[in-house]
């Protein structure tokens, strides 16, 4: 079962659609069922209390007003992409890296 404060992708209709932040998980009145409140990180963030099975809460899809919902595990970064971003010139995965400035910014030296 999932565990408070971890991160989740919410799908909708099977797709990606916002990330969520667990912040409980209590037992409802219903027997097997659950009480997860969800922080969705949107603009604005909302509070959020579904009231799901266990097998829901850890990625089996269901129903919603009509519509299916999943939560998913959020992807973390790859091993070997982890750590310092290579300087101009280096490869990544056969690939050479650019830097791109944000257009209207300019850089001054010190």
């Amino acid at each position: 079962m999932r565990k408070e404060g971890e991160l989740v992708l919410i799908h909708y209709e099977d797709k990606p659609a916002l990330y969520a932040r667990i912040e409980a998980i209590e037992l409802d009145v219903k027997k097997d069922w659950y009480q997860l409140t969800l922080l969705l990180l949107s603009i604005p963030s909302q509070v959020v209390t579904w009231i799901l099975r266990e097998e829901y809460v850890d990625g089996q899809t269901f129903t919603m007003g009509g519509h299916a919902v999943r939560l998913a595990d959020v992807q973390g970064v790859p091993e070997e992409v982890e750590g310092e971003a290579p300087s101009s010139g280096e490869e990544i995965k056969g690939k050479p890296a650019k830097i791109i400035p944000l257009k209207g910014q300019s850089r001054t030296s010190e």
